[in-house]
């Protein structure tokens, strides 16, 4: 259900909460030449927010949060203003339930016009009735008539009679120039390691030779949270710092390859095409930021250790950088990654070790920087917060080109602490085929053009990934449907499907040799996403025959298979 709901003035006597405060957001281009910036509040991203903005601790009042009819229980209105750009602009404000069957389009949606003059408008949520399909608060948005500006948000919930909000306090400015702040940065350098890789591409980029800086990740390497996306991210102010460090010459290059939601396990498929733009690009230094995405790596490390080596074998020998960073709930896998960086003698930054302890200090006993100030989400830094990393990371590389190594680490002789399975894995897709198959694509003989876009380098519309793909089409085919054969030598295999929340796309069931496999669910992870998962892990290289169709009762469903990792 969607529809407006008239806009009341400004709740006067009414307890509230920040969802959102002074949120720096930014239009982006949208398909129909619009603006959106969307804040994604499902999953438990709305408890977290309402904790660490709005200073939320009564669970009987949090538990309420984690369902629509709770949500319509405890709140009356939602208070909305923007400003920061032209004061004469429209936005259309919408608020999102999600489905209990289909995520997206089964859920209430109201929308309200909002004018970005910094005056408050209210969203009435007393006199909407909550359908059965209802099941979470799902995500709010803003939607503009054009694109490529920004603006502030602040979001306040306003409670029904009954309900209390805790005090909200007003944060003081954060000064990320003082003494104290200075030295929580130097403790984000936890290891600087050998050097000698870092500090020969430096000299290498003061000499006035091309020199490459990559980063590759999730989405905070791809800059979520930052507005705009491309230059606010803590990757392009982290290039920056590096180009003030080696003089600043248009001989020094930014390579940016972040996707959202996606683990190592993925971005050891991505670095040859995604970093190295498949063999034209010999990256100098490489910053790896997976240390809030690799829960979903199957292998607990062995992808990450392998992506590391495959990354140290470059022709460049580049220098490798491992970053740590953190979520608001001050989780992160720094633990399980960390000891590949000290098996490899490799620097690494640390945000939890700068930030977090401080996270939980009052303004007279250290705290410069609060959650609300450092977090965009429950996940992704403000433009604040990607200053911050950036800050860590050109610590560390002062602190390198402070230390000098005489000589490159031996890799070949480290004993490998997760494993190094995958790192000659190749990305096999329908246009890129580096090892020989035979292919039979049966009915998946469609090419699916709504995937999951990533804004890459400098740009500030996403690309699309994996366009060279295998989509089969029940609207089509119907039930009686060929499946997906491909014979291929391999020890190691891994497939890549495209996630949804659409209800029309189904199971798949993937079968190696003639066995049964795994079955994948697109619905797992609930939004258009690219995700990896181990099909075959063997130690001998022989000829395989795969095959893929759908799964007993989804032939009426679509699926799409995005690519293949392969290792002969």
């Amino acid at each position: 259900m969607r529809g407006p709901v008239a806009p009341r003035d400004p709740e006067k006597n009414r307890d509230f909460y920040y969802l959102t405060k002074d949120k720096e957001m930014f239009a982006f281009p949208t398909p129909d030449g619009k603006g959106l910036t969307p804040i994604y509040l499902d999953g438990g991203r709305l408890i977290e927010a309402s904790k660490f903005v709005g200073n939320l601790t009564d669970e009987s009042i949090i538990d309420m949060l984690r369902t629509a009819s709770g949500f319509k229980k405890l709140v009356h209105s939602i208070g909305v203003t923007i400003e920061g750009c032209d004061r004469d602009k429209v936005c259309n404000f919408v608020f999102q339930f999600y489905g209990k069957n289909d995520t997206l389009g089964g859920g209430t949606m109201l929308e309200m016009p909002v004018k970005c003059d910094g005056s408050e408008h209210c969203l009435d949520l007393s006199q909407i009735d909550l359908t059965e399909e209802d099941k979470e608060v799902g995500q709010i948005r803003f939607e503009y008539d054009e694109s490529g500006f920004t603006a502030r948000s602040c979001v306040k919930i306003y409670l029904n009679d009954g309900y209390t909000a805790p005090k909200q306090d007003e944060d003081a400015p954060c000064d990320l120039t003082s003494p104290v702040f200075a030295e929580y940065v130097k403790q984000s350098v936890t290891q600087v390691g050998n050097t000698y890789r870092f500090n020969k591409a430096l000299q290498k980029a003061k000499d006035g030779k091309d020199t490459y800086v990559a980063f590759i990740g999730g989405s905070i390497t791809q800059g979520a949270g930052a507005a705009p996306i491309n230059t606010e991210c803590y990757a392009y102010k982290a290039f920056k710092a590096f180009k003030k460090l080696a003089g600043d010459g248009d001989n020094i290059h930014y390579v940016k390859a972040g996707v959202g939601g996606t683990p190592s396990e993925l971005g050891m498929l991505r670095y040859d095409r995604d970093v190295r733009n498949n063999g034209e690009i010999d990256p100098d230094v490489v910053i790896v930021e997976f240390a809030v995405n690799d829960e979903g790596d199957e292998t607990k490390g062995v992808c990450y250790e392998s992506l590391i080596r495959k990354i140290l074998k470059g022709k460049n020998n580049p220098a490798v950088l491992l970053l740590f960073s953190v979520f608001a709930n001050d989780y992160n896998l720094e633990e399980r990654l960390s000891p590949v960086g000290e098996a490899y003698d490799l620097p690494m930054v640390s945000l939890k070790s700068c930030v977090t302890e401080q996270f939980y200090k009052t303004k007279e006993t250290g705290r410069v920087i609060t959650k609300a100030q450092y977090f965009y989400d429950v996940f992704h830094p403000t433009n604040t917060g990607h200053t911050v990393m950036a800050m860590c990371i050109e610590q560390l590389m002062k602190d390198m080109a402070a230390t000098l190594s005489a000589e490159d680490t031996d890799y070949s002789k480290v004993v490998s602490p997760k494993g190094i399975d995958f790192e000659d894995v190749m990305l096999f897709d329908k246009k890129d085929k580096p090892v020989e198959a035979v292919i039979d694509e049966g009915d998946f003989d469609e090419t699916d053009a709504d995937l999951q876009r990533a804004e890459m380098n400098l740009d500030i519309e996403g690309t699309a990934q994996f366009p060279y793909n295998w989509k089969f089409n029940a609207a089509k085919h119907g039930a009686l449907q060929k499946p997906f054969k491909m014979d291929i030598t391999a020890k190691r295999l891994l497939v890549i499907n495209k996630d949804s929340a659409d209800p029309n796309v189904g199971k798949a069931d993937v079968f190696v040799d003639g066995e049964f496999v795994r079955t994948i669910d697109p619905h797992l992870n609930g939004w258009t996403h690219c995700n990896p998962l181990i099909i075959l892990n063997d130690t001998e290289s022989k000829l395989r025959h795969v095959e893929i169709k759908m799964a007993a009762g989804d032939e009426n469903k679509s699926f799409t298979i995005l690519g293949f990792g392969v290792v002969e």
